[in-house]
């Protein structure tokens, strides 16, 4: 008499299961590669200094003289102090990525000065150093301030002036195409406390030229 043997199940191993733990384990692999390069095209600041943690003490400034018109000649990137907080700003915050760097300078004058009118009636436009010193001013102020920072450690910039107001694009091919607005150019208005880098309030959107 022949036994006839029955068919055994295949090992859990075999089946359906060894096919699900593929896909799984292949999608860890894919996240973990496009986490690696989004770090590396994208990165963060580690931190952002403080006021205190980059600005020398007792800076010398200039207040006999006063600008009330915004233009290129108030942007001093050789002034060894601009050029001081700057390096010290990129030194903290980052490991040499220029886009990490221009983020931490972005974020160090939204985050670390306030909001303050001029006088009514007068424009009044302080230089990057008097900004330093104050730790507060208006969209002028601003403006002038993180371009003479960012100018400092080699990213151009310019002024983008709408009704009432003034912000700064620096000039980043290496920044990821989300962030960029016309050909290379990145949106930076430090007066926003709520804007991202490479955003502006969007009643400002409306209003570009």
């Amino acid at each position: 008499m022949h036994h006839i043997e029955e068919e055994q199940p295949d090992p859990w191993w075999k089946g359906p299961i060894k096919f699900i733990i593929s896909l799984f384990l292949l999608l860890i692999i894919v996240m973990w590669v496009f986490s690696y390069y989004g770090v590396r095209l994208d990165p963060e600041p580690k931190t952002i200094p403080t006021i205190e943690e980059v600005v020398p003490a007792g800076i010398v400034v200039n207040t006999s003289s006063v600008s009330t018109s915004v233009d290129s000649s108030l942007i001093n990137p050789n002034d060894p102090t601009i050029k001081y907080v700057a390096d010290r700003i990129a030194a903290i915050s980052c490991d040499g990525s220029k886009v990490c760097q221009v983020k931490a300078i972005y974020y160090f004058v939204r985050d670390n000065f306030d909001y303050v009118s001029d006088p009514n009636a007068f424009e009044y436009v302080k230089s990057a150093k008097q900004s330093l010193v104050s730790g507060g001013g208006d969209c002028d102020d601003s403006a002038v301030l993180i371009s003479s920072l960012l100018e400092s450690i080699g990213v151009k910039t310019k002024f983008v002036f709408i009704p009432r107001h003034v912000y700064i694009q620096a000039y980043l091919p290496d920044a990821v195409k989300r962030y960029k607005v016309e050909n290379d150019w990145v949106n930076l208005d430090a007066t926003c406390k709520n804007c991202k880098f490479g955003e502006i309030p969007l009643q400002n959107v409306k209003k570009n030229p």
